[in-house]
């Protein structure tokens, strides 16, 4: 793509590179402007989550901001005839990263212009974000009654833990916000293992659900949960490296229940601990109790990431691979050395 297409944007009758529909797109909205012509994207987008007041915008609120905020404020420049909005496929809470979040909008532009093309929206969006700790992975043309929230066949979370650290501030400076530092010395990942087996499969998950959660229904299927070692930071010094070791937690499902990944991760850690034996993480969730002395704890923030949000293969229709969003969304954890993601089909 031309280096100045973005300097185009800001021209109505000659906007950036443009591409005709595929035929299987309705390329007229019905609640589109008169004369326009409107064209859905899938966009799919990383965060790291610490200055932020979630993802989700905050309207009214110039103090507080979300990660949508930043978005919608980019996308101004596309020119939309109509105000563009992002529609978030995965919320998450104030402190917490994404490796690969996604979100769909619509684009009107006037009658007689085509749409623009993918990699001019992604372009387009990187160049005028006014943070730098977001970034624009990847656009895809979809059809116009697709839902980033609703079509979303797979969410998966890491949780990032570090333990020997007698004291929060013994962490290194650069993993201080992208981990949970633990005192005790390491963690009975046996148990843990043990005790995530109950956890898997379909349940009701009342017992690590939050106040405020909108869900109807506290019903979900916990595909998969997995607890491993993680390298050693980049950041550590050599004698910090002897003392320190990270560990990652991992939870795939469909969908969440409000801050459920990080109240599993804190009964999960209370295991490792030999605070509770994996039997009681049963009880636990057979109980149904939110209030419960263990279940009621919850992670902080800052360890948790969205790993990926998956879709079904759109083939003939969009072109969206399964495994986009695992292989692309790796960058935002480079540095720190996150455990290596397979190669794999792809709310708290």
């Amino acid at each position: 793509m031309s280096a100045q297409a973005p300097s185009q944007l800001g021209k109505a009758d000659r906007g950036p590179r443009a591409t005709a529909p595929p035929s299987s797109y309705s390329t007229m909205g019905s609640c589109g402007a008169v004369g326009s012509v409107r064209a859905r994207y899938l966009v799919f987008f990383q965060y790291l989550g610490t200055d932020f007041n979630g993802v989700a915008a905050v309207r009214g609120n110039h103090r507080a901001v979300g990660v949508q905020n930043f978005l919608e404020e980019a996308a101004t420049r596309l020119n939309s005839i109509e105000p563009i909005r992002f529609t978030i496929s995965s919320r998450t809470d104030a402190g917490v990263h994404a490796l690969s979040n996604a979100a769909h909008l619509d684009i009107h532009r006037r009658s007689g212009l085509q749409p623009y093309t993918p990699e001019v929206v992604t372009q387009a969006l990187n160049t005028h974000l006014k943070h730098q700790a977001i970034r624009v992975l990847k656009a895809f043309r979809v059809p116009n009654d697709f839902h980033a929230r609703r079509a979303a066949t797979s969410r998966t979370y890491l949780y990032r833990l570090a333990t020997g650290c007698r004291w929060p501030d013994q962490l290194p400076v650069f993993e201080q916000n992208v981990c949970w530092a633990l005192q005790t010395k390491s963690l009975d990942v046996a148990a843990m293992q043990e005790a995530a087996q109950h956890l898997i499969g379909t349940h009701d998950f009342s017992a690590f659900q939050s106040a405020g959660s909108p869900a109807t229904s506290t019903v979900r299927t916990l595909r998969r949960v997995s607890v491993s070692s993680g390298p050693a930071s980049p950041f550590a010094l050599p004698q910090e490296s002897r003392r320190l070791q990270f560990w990652t937690l991992e939870f795939e499902s469909q969908s969440f229940l409000y801050r459920q990944v990080r109240r599993m991760t804190a009964v999960l850690v209370a295991v490792g601990q030999g605070i509770l034996t994996p039997t009681e993480v049963k009880a636990i969730l057979d109980s149904q109790d939110p209030l419960g002395k263990y279940q009621a704890r919850v992670a902080p923030a800052r360890g948790l990431f969205l790993k990926s949000v998956l879709y079904d293969d759109f083939g003939k229709r969009g072109g969206i691979r399964n495994s986009w969003a695992l292989t692309e969304g790796r960058g935002l954890l480079e540095a720190i050395k996150p455990p290596i993601i397979p190669d794999e089909n792809p709310n708290t």
